[in-house]
């Protein structure tokens, strides 16, 4: 019952009730209930109305409105939230990839090797902020809370905003519920599949990526494939690929194991937990 019609009903139930009882009492019950009974009995219908159907539906209207005003409060912290986000998105995570642009020029011009290794370990540090910025992004754009619910997002559309982020439109075949996995788990697993989303994009040069989530009792796996030149070498072991260093070393402390697997065409990045 909505707010509207819970309002009309307390308005409407004892006007009908009275009348009701007027109508019965002058037609049929005169001969048997005198004026002053009728009378006294009266108010006592009106009493024993209020305090059983009425006190419910003030006790309705109040459900109704406490819902709501939990709503008005939900909103406001989630649009705070939106805009946080823009405004780190705008703010701090384009400054920090300009920062990165800029020591790429610088490094290009150093020719002793000290300072290319100085260069190498402040791209590492930029890149861990960067992702750290980028992941707050993400939490406050998609609450983990349960009650939170036309913004409990699942895995599968985060993913899909991911990947349009980065301008893929990957095949997706997902069958891993939500509830599988913790709040972090939610949100590292998103930075995983981000990360390697970005450097397919970067280096892969493929025209065709699938992201699947398989689920298998109590393990699952997460696979990450594309149809690119692909490379025999393991990009995790790459000096100057951080993003995907520093996305095993955050997946190996939540004990999932991470591996980069050529293909006949293209390669894959899989991450598993729980599988041998």
């Amino acid at each position: 019952m909505s707010y509207k019609q819970i309002k009309w009903m307390i308005l409407i139930v004892p006007t009908l009730t009275v009348g009701l009882w007027e109508y019965v009492r002058h037609t049929l019950l005169m001969p048997y209930i005198s004026m002053e009974a009728g009378n006294f009995l009266t108010p006592v219908f009106v009493f024993l109305i209020s305090i059983t159907l009425l006190s419910q539906l003030f006790h309705r209207l109040e459900q109704v409105q406490e819902e709501l005003n939990k709503e008005r409060a939900e909103n406001a912290a989630l649009a705070a939230r939106d805009l946080l986000a823009r405004e780190l998105h705008d703010g701090i995570a384009q400054s920090l990839f300009l920062l990165s642009v800029k020591m790429d020029r610088a490094e290009a011009r150093q020719q002793n090797a000290q300072e290319r290794s100085d260069f190498q370990e402040l791209r590492k540090l930029v890149h861990e902020v960067n992702r750290y910025v980028r992941q707050a992004i993400a939490n406050l754009r998609f609450p983990s809370q349960t009650d939170e619910k036309e913004y409990e997002d699942s895995i599968k559309s985060r993913i899909e905003h991911t990947a349009k982020e980065a301008f893929i439109d990957p095949d997706l075949d997902w069958s891993i519920p939500d509830d599988v996995f913790t709040a972090k788990e939610k949100v590292e697993l998103l930075a995983c599949i981000r990360e390697a989303l970005l450097n397919i994009q970067k280096h892969a040069h493929a025209d065709r990526i699938s992201v699947t989530g398989i689920l298998e009792g109590a393990s699952w796996t997460v696979r990450i494939d594309d149809n690119g030149r692909g490379t025999d070498i393991d990009p995790f072991h790459v000096k100057d690929r951080y993003g995907l260093r520093i996305m095993k070393e955050r997946a190996l402390e939540l004990q999932w194991q991470v591996d980069f697997i050529p293909l006949q065409q293209g390669s894959r990045v899989e991450i598993r937990k729980g599988a041998d």
